[in-house]
């Protein structure tokens, strides 16, 4: 298989839409890593992949709420909670011997819609300053409440790394 000259590669399913397999130059130069996958003609999406395809070891990680190491809560602010969630995830995927570009996918439950659309230039940059500009598939689920009282966020993932 070739490369078009933007760098994509054209894949068509079986009685499927084609779609372009995205290498992520940040993170995967080989294309031995996980590859963004896009649907031709529709928009790229911002700060979240439609899919991703990767081989390899994977890696679960729980729901992880915004408290610390110790699950002690040290903020109520949503965009700290955000905050630490992620870097427990990053922690998790660390004992693993993984990294956030080895992420491909995250489910986040918020307990707020309106507190999270309010200030998602906020959690953008708590996001690429614990991830980086490294974007797996995402979900984000509104739920009337977590199991922690003080959870106002909990963020699961998944991770594939090389065998």
């Amino acid at each position: 298989m070739t490369s078009n000259p933007e760098g994509e590669m054209p894949v068509t399913a079986p009685k499927g839409p084609t779609l372009s397999v995205v290498p992520d130059p940040t993170t995967d130069r080989s294309l031995s890593g996980p590859q963004v996958l896009q649907p031709s003609g529709w928009p790229m999406p911002k700060g979240y992949a439609n899919g991703v395809v990767a081989q390899g070891r994977q890696v679960f990680i729980a729901g992880q709420v915004g408290w610390n190491g110790q699950a002690k809560f040290e903020s109520d602010d949503f965009v700290a909670q955000v905050e630490q969630a992620l870097k427990n995830i990053v922690d998790v995927l660390a004992a693993a011997g993984g990294e956030p570009r080895h992420l491909v996918r995250l489910t986040w439950y918020v307990t707020d819609k309106t507190e999270y659309v309010a200030r998602q230039e906020e959690i953008g940059e708590a996001y690429r300053r614990t991830i980086g500009r490294h974007f797996p598939a995402m979900t984000l689920v509104v739920v009337a409440g977590l199991l922690e009282p003080r959870a106002k966020v909990e963020i699961e993932g998944t991770a594939v790394m090389a065998n």
